[in-house]
Parts: C-alpha cells; structure tokens; sequence
C-alpha cells in the first residue's frame, strides 16, 4: 500500500503563511500603537478650546519637553504608522474590489476602508510638512503653534483636505476595529457583529466631533 502524505489542516497553513502573520500585526500595529495615538492626538488637539496660551504651554511644550520624545515618535509612531501604511498599500494592491457586481454593504466597507487609507497617506503628507517640518525651521512656529495652526485653517485649500483628512482616518480607525473584532475573534456571530457594528459607528460620531471641535477651538478661542 502506498502511503500517502498528509496535508496541513487549514489552520495551520494560514499560520505558515507569511501573509497571514503580517495581516495580524498589521491589524494590532493599527490598533496599538497607530489608533491608540491617534485617539490621543484627538484629545490633545480638543484642548485648543482652552485658548492660545494653554494650548501652546500645556500641550505643544510640555509634549516637546517629554524625555526621549525624539525617539518616541520614532519607535512608537513613525515606524508603526509607515509598516502600518507600507503593508496597507500591498493588500489594496492585491485586493480586487467586486461592488460593481456586489453591492452589498460589506463590500463597499471594504472599499472604502482601502481608499480611505489612501487618502489618510496624502492627508498625513500634508499634515507632518504643514506642522512638523514647518516647525524645525520656523522658530515662531515652535513657539506659537496654536497661531500657525488658526491660520492655515483659515486657508481653504488647507482647511477643507484636512477636514477630509479627519475623516478619513476616523472612519478608518472604526471600520478597522470592527474588522478586527472578527478577525480576533471578538465578534463571531452575526448578531455580534452588528452589535459591534453599531458601537464603532457611535465612536466614529464621537472622535469625528471631537476632532472638527479641536479644529474649531482655534478660531472659537483666544
């Protein structure tokens, strides 16, 4: 008799393949450290409400006063939002979008979550260049960050990509937790993903509106 070799369950040829392990840290370098910052960076940005001196004494320079700071943004956000951002761009690449034959809302999630990331790179290029990069050349603008930031909001060309910006990433920070809610198996049933469905379309509502109240806090405030 002839024996014949055994094939690799289904489980375990996932794990062996290289992009199954990098769909999941993908999926946790997007949750921590990428949506943990951004849900940071949100809050920080709502206290422009407090007025011009809070926001530059409190949250500008007390952040560029942090220990290590220069290193923590390395390791703790440069690097996990460019693995996060590089390895995104090779699943869209090798995603096929099927809404034009499937219009089911899933499908147009899923589309909307690739081009969404697509934008988020463009709307992060305009963002690290209009504050970060400005700031290392302009002292005024490491010491008056809230002035520099009222006036580029007050330009559209600047205003209305940003404004898109933040919607961008919040959509895409919620529709990826309720993804990952799946695929961790947080969410396996179909009554628990709606229910889960529902909890981030609230949170998108939420950290939307605390990110356009942030903005609004450099023009309602003084």
């Amino acid at each position: 008799m002839t024996a014949t070799k055994e094939r690799p369950s289904g489980g375990s040829a996932s794990v062996q393949n290289p992009h199954f392990l990098l769909r999941r840290i993908h999926s946790l370098v997007g949750l921590v450290p990428v949506g943990a910052f951004l849900l940071f960076h949100l809050w920080e940005n709502s206290q422009s409400r407090f007025g011009q001196d809070h926001y530059n004494t409190y949250v500008v320079e007390k952040i560029q006063n942090l220990n290590y700071i220069f290193l923590l943004e390395i390791f703790l956000i440069a690097i996990p939002i460019l693995f996060h951002a590089i390895y995104g761009l090779v699943v869209f690449w090798m995603g096929r979008s099927n809404v034009t034959h499937y219009g089911y809302f899933r499908n147009w999630m899923w589309w909307l979550q690739r081009w969404s990331g697509v934008g988020i790179l463009l709307f992060l290029l305009m963002h690290v260049i209009g504050t970060r990069i400005v700031a290392i050349w302009s002292e005024a603008v490491r010491q008056d960050m809230f002035s520099h930031m009222r006036n580029l909001f007050s330009e559209p060309a600047f205003l209305v990509p940003y404004l898109w910006g933040l919607i961008f990433t919040t959509f895409h920070f919620c529709n990826g937790v309720w993804s990952a809610s799946i695929v961790w198996g947080l969410a396996t049933t179909p009554r628990a993903q709606k229910i889960m469905q529902v909890v981030m379309g609230v949170v998108f509502v939420v950290i939307t509106a605390l990110g356009i109240h942030g903005m609004l806090g450099f023009f309602l405030s003084t």
